[in-house]
């Protein structure tokens, strides 16, 4: 607990470092808006291969494989807002002769309707959705075991509250949720409740969500992103649920990117420990719109 109210507290500093640079950085000066669709598609491909062949220092064949697909489709008004977004990621890697296993997976789809009252605070209301393409496995050796598939376990939230956006650096949004965890063949340890005698498959939380989003482009080739996302039910404010994505992007020619991605990710329901996952990624990005 105390090292999680410690990690807690380093991420509220950096939020509130990254507001104080956000809104200290505001143009006196800025260009009317326009209003419209904006729409963007972003597509990923990361390949790594090593092959050997009577190679005498040693060594196993390998080949891994990842692809992204980011898309952002914003209806901007005068009094209103629609932004809606989805990430898609799926990566497996194979080494040797053995099998070849998921390295990423992920679905995530996100729709915020935002209606433009004042400069900087504003009501809105947000639905999300998460869950994975394929099948995960543990592995012990050679022994394999299914531990979750397509939509076993998937994740919805629907939240209203209040969001505020300085300027196009950091927006964030804070308000009421009810989160829904649903799953088909592994209730544990996603939605069942040990302290029941009954295996539940569905579990509802209501709580309190805080989403927080900086996009910032510290020179034209380099775009730094991340997410923060905090969720807390209301019977239980000590399991806090967190989500925090970073991601640090260089262009090196047009098609060409090296990124690195930090993920960690905290859910008291499923483990006591933090979760990270971190990428170093080359590979080729094309913009279809």
């Amino acid at each position: 607990m105390i090292a999680f109210r410690q990690f807690f507290s380093f991420v509220v500093s950096i939020l509130c470092l990254t507001v104080s640079y956000s809104v200290s950085a505001q143009e006196s000066q800025q260009a009317a808006p326009e209003y419209g669709w904006k729409r963007q598609i972003i597509g990923n491909i990361n390949l790594t291969q090593a092959s050997f062949d009577n190679w005498e220092q040693g060594g196993e064949s390998a080949l891994a494989w990842q692809v992204n697909l980011n898309t952002t489709f914003t209806l901007d008004r005068e009094k209103y807002s629609w932004s809606n977004s989805g990430k898609f990621t799926l990566g497996f890697a194979k080494v040797g002769d053995t099998e070849a296993k998921k390295s990423d997976d992920v679905i995530n789809i996100e729709s915020v309707f935002t209606r433009k009252l004042t400069k900087l605070l504003n009501p809105f209301v947000a639905v999300t959705a998460k869950t994975q393409f394929v099948s995960g496995f543990e592995f012990d050796g050679d022994e394999k075991t299914k531990v979750s598939e397509f939509m076993d376990p998937g994740y919805f939230t629907q939240s209203v509250g209040v969001g505020y956006a300085p300027n196009d650096v950091i927006k964030t949004r804070v308000g009421f949720s009810v989160k829904e965890t649903i799953t088909s063949d592994f209730p544990i340890p996603y939605a069942d409740d040990p302290d029941t005698p009954e295996i539940e498959k569905t579990k509802i939380e209501p709580g309190i969500s805080s989403v927080t989003d900086v996009k910032k482009n510290f020179q034209e080739d380099v775009l730094f992103t991340s997410k923060l996302d905090i969720f807390s039910d209301l019977e239980a404010f000590d399991r806090i649920d967190v989500l925090w994505e970073n991601s640090l992007t260089l262009k090196v020619t047009k098609f060409i990117n090296v990124s690195v991605n930090v993920d960690l990710l905290y859910d008291k329901d499923i483990s006591d420990k933090y979760q990270l996952k971190q990428v170093l990624a080359v590979g080729l990005t094309y913009a279809f719109l």
